[in-house]
């Protein structure tokens, strides 16, 4: 009697025991799928959709995963209704298209409270900013982007002219304002500006725009870039799919002509 009692509890035993075997399997299993899932899984990139008057639609894909803080910017921007009513203000034909600037002649500048709501605008704290260039010259190694056909990137001002000591202010000067590869001609821009996204849908959009007829800002000028009837942006809009982006990472806009009266003492 004893001997078949303990025969039963040896195989109750052995029962549990291989159930608790197959549970902590199944819970390595599960966590390792999970890790698995965690290390490979793409999320849904957010799309950009760019509608230009009289021209259509284009659907832009942006890369968070090569300028974060910049696709953080532009969706904060665009989301707030900064582009729209915007054109595009500067073209060239077997270059780019550049849009985005709140003045219309590349000399403007966002404010913060387009991407800060706590920030009333036209108050004191409703400064002009830029964000940092994610690009490899500007010592940011992430971004890999080549500048080619359909390639969205940031804007910026070039100040190398004035000595090398102000390029950092020039590689750190974007704002709002970008511009999209019309060609692959210029690959040796990759690196010098934040691509940030690529067209997926209107490239005959981008081509239409291209060609619009353009003239010289003056006589001396030799760059034939400003738009007769410049391409009217009617709205921006970036679809997240519930992802939050954040507010984007500024500093105050550089102002060049107020850095001249401090080193020369103009008033």
């Amino acid at each position: 009697m004893k001997k078949k009692e303990n025969k039963k509890k040896q195989l109750i035993q052995t029962i549990i025991l291989i159930i608790a075997i197959i549970l902590v399997i199944a819970l390595i299993l599960s966590l390792c799928y999970g890790y698995y899932r965690k290390v490979t899984y793409k999320g849904q990139n957010p799309i950009a959709t760019i509608e230009v008057e009289d021209y259509g639609t284009m659907k832009v894909e942006l890369y968070p995963n090569y300028a974060p803080n910049t696709v953080s910017n532009f969706i904060a921007l665009a989301n707030n209704g900064f582009y729209n009513g915007l054109t595009f203000h500067r073209i060239i034909e077997e270059f780019m298209i550049q849009g985005g600037d709140p003045d219309g002649d590349g000399s403007g500048a966002p404010t913060m409270s387009y991407i800060d709501p706590n920030i009333e605008k036209d108050s004191d704290e409703d400064v002009k900013y830029s964000i940092n260039g994610e690009f490899t010259e500007n010592e940011y190694d992430e971004n890999t982007l080549k500048l080619e056909k359909g390639v969205i990137a940031m804007a910026r001002n070039d100040y190398s002219n004035y000595g090398s000591s102000l390029l950092k202010e020039g590689f750190n000067s974007a704002g709002s304002q970008f511009f999209i590869m019309t060609t692959d001609d210029n690959l040796a821009l990759t690196g010098y500006y934040a691509g940030f996204g690529k067209v997926i849908e209107g490239f005959d959009v981008l081509e239409k725009i291209s060609k619009t007829k353009v003239k010289a800002a003056s006589d001396e000028d030799t760059e034939k870039s400003i738009p007769v009837n410049p391409p009217k942006i009617t709205n921006i809009s970036v679809e997240t799919y519930g992802i939050d982006y954040g507010k984007p990472e500024t500093h105050e806009q550089f102002d060049i002509n107020n850095y001249f009266s401090q080193q020369y003492g103009i008033e």
